[in-house]
């Protein structure tokens, strides 16, 4: 897929974005609605600020990433509750990161203006399919959240938006994904503002199927029968099928100018505090995986900008992941301390001259995850197909992945193939293995690993041992809590929504994680 530059998002912001209200107190203060705007501008925007860092809470409770300090880091890491860091996706999706316009507010304007124009009917739908993925990414992270009420302050003088049931949301989602997707339509108006694909209808298509299976897929714990409908609706060929190979891929292609939302946890003030998880990396190691090779490092000086780190070692046998259950003082007592040079510990980082770079692309929804899913909806029944070719196809897309972070990253032919040889697909443990490579597949994308792994329950991790935890996580951390303003500002939605879903603390479960 050829890199769409994010010059077209700077555009949008002096053009077309506006101060427009997003149905919450702060947010009024400028309510100042643009209607001239061309709604592309504000559509490449929300693609653009839907990308999130995701590591203090969603990276770290699958064990991938970790952040041992306690203060500003804390999270996951110590499944305790820090409103600053919680808060992040509800904060960046209604309100912008700074901006008071997220990707929400975005949508809801460029739905507003398109909706009964005929020349921008694939915009329309474009907006109505990205607005789903976003709000599955907050009923994911939250449960019930402001839907149907969501960006309407302005437009519908709606200051403190209800929140919605969680079930009653994704019933829409589904709805929306399979009608949008439906009503793309290439002999219509092409948006070429499009960071994605340039307004490409059929990719267009492939993307709302690919995430509307994902969305079906969620089902699989409580509603087979919803979880086949939908998968079956996702892969008609008719209606345009799901992602076929990497160029489908969804993702923002981010560049030296404007850095991945990762760059700071990676190359700049934290880069010496966030290292790789030991069950991440002990998993690349065991199975001789050639991602290793690519993701993992250890530096001679860890907390040294790429320039200076020193000796750059990559050789698998030699990696070390932090353990989970310390903090900065305490993983000084761990039997496997490896010490420290400078500031920093000597566990493995990410590699910061490929996935780690500044301008490394975000991925949202991937081939790879997409043929992981079919694999897993064969094996279940819900279409037919072959579970193994499915499973290795995913395995490989994910792969050849690397390389869209940088030719350094390619992975040869030659190693995918002896790496499933060496670790051959069995129907015995298929659930397992289909959904431990999705969770490798979706590293740096700790929404969507977090949300599988409770959904599959798989990998196999171990519970966080740290001693401060939080009384209300028995196993893993099933949901954040609210912003503290909303429990403030928005009281009376805020108390039905904790009444109807239960506790607002990090151990109550989502709708379909049951």
């Amino acid at each position: 897929m050829k890199k769409i530059h994010i010059y077209l998002t700077v555009i949008g912001l002096f053009l077309g974005a506006t101060s427009c209200d997003n149905g919450f107190e702060d947010v009024n203060k400028n309510p100042v609605l643009a209607t001239t705007s061309d709604p592309a501008y504000l559509f490449s925007n929300a693609q653009f600020s839907s990308a999130l860092a995701t590591f203090h809470y969603q990276s770290e409770i699958v064990q991938q990433i970790n952040t041992p300090y306690t203060g500003v880091l804390e999270g996951g890491n110590h499944n305790i509750v820090f409103d600053p860091n919680s808060n992040a996706n509800f904060n960046a999706l209604y309100l912008g990161t700074g901006t008071g316009n997220g990707p929400v507010n975005l949508l809801g304007t460029v739905l507003r203006l398109t909706k009964d124009n005929p020349l921008r009917a694939n915009i329309y739908q474009m907006a109505r399919i990205w607005r789903a993925y976003v709000f599955m990414v907050l009923v994911d992270t939250y449960g019930d959240v402001p839907y149907f009420d969501a960006g309407k302050g302005y437009s519908d003088g709606i200051n403190l938006p209800k929140y919605d049931d969680q079930k009653m949301i994704y019933d829409d989602i589904l709805k929306e994904l399979d009608e949008a997707t439906r009503a793309l339509d290439a002999t219509k108006s092409i948006e070429s503002g499009d960071l994605f694909y340039k307004g490409n209808i059929a990719q267009w298509k492939k993307l709302g199927n690919s995430l509307l299976l994902r969305a079906a897929m969620r089902f699989t714990k409580i509603d087979e029968a919803k979880a086949k409908t939908y998968v079956l609706k996702a892969v008609d060929a008719a209606n345009g099928g799901v992602m076929t190979a990497n160029t489908d891929n969804a993702l923002i292609a981010f560049n030296s100018t404007f850095n991945s939302p990762n760059a700071n946890f990676f190359q700049g003030t934290e880069r010496g505090n966030v290292y790789l998880g030991k069950p991440f990396v002990d998993y690349l190691k065991t199975t001789n995986d050639p991602r290793s090779r690519v993701i993992v490092v250890k530096y001679e000086f860890p907390a040294n900008p790429i320039a200076t780190a020193g000796k750059e070692d990559t050789d698998p046998a030699n990696q070390q992941g932090a353990p989970y259950g310390y903090n900065e003082s305490s993983i000084l007592t761990e039997p496997n301390y490896p010490g420290k040079s400078g500031a920093a510990f000597k566990y493995s980082q990410i590699n910061r001259r490929t996935l780690g770079k500044i301008d490394a692309p975000e991925f949202f929804v991937t081939f790879s995850q997409t043929q992981l899913l079919l694999a897993e909806a064969t094996q279940r029944g819900y279409i037919t197909g072959d579970v193994k070719a499915l499973y290795e196809s995913g395995v490989k897309a994910h792969m050849n992945q690397m390389a869209q972070y940088d030719a350094l990253a390619t992975i040869p032919a030659a190693s995918q193939d002896a790496y499933l040889a060496a670790n051959p697909f069995s129907a015995a443990t298929a659930l397992n293995q289909i959904n431990t490579q999705y969770w490798i597949s979706s590293f740096l994308n700790g929404s969507e690993a977090w949300a599988n792994f409770r959904r599959s329950g798989f990998p196999t991790l171990t519970k966080n041992p740290y001693p401060g935890a939080d009384p209300s996580v028995k196993d893993f951390i099933r949901r954040l809590v609210y912003p503290v303003l909303e429990k403030s500002v928005n009281t009376a939605n805020y108390n039905a929504a904790v009444a109807r879903q239960g506790p607002d603390e990090l151990g109550t479960h989502i709708f379909w994680d049951k």
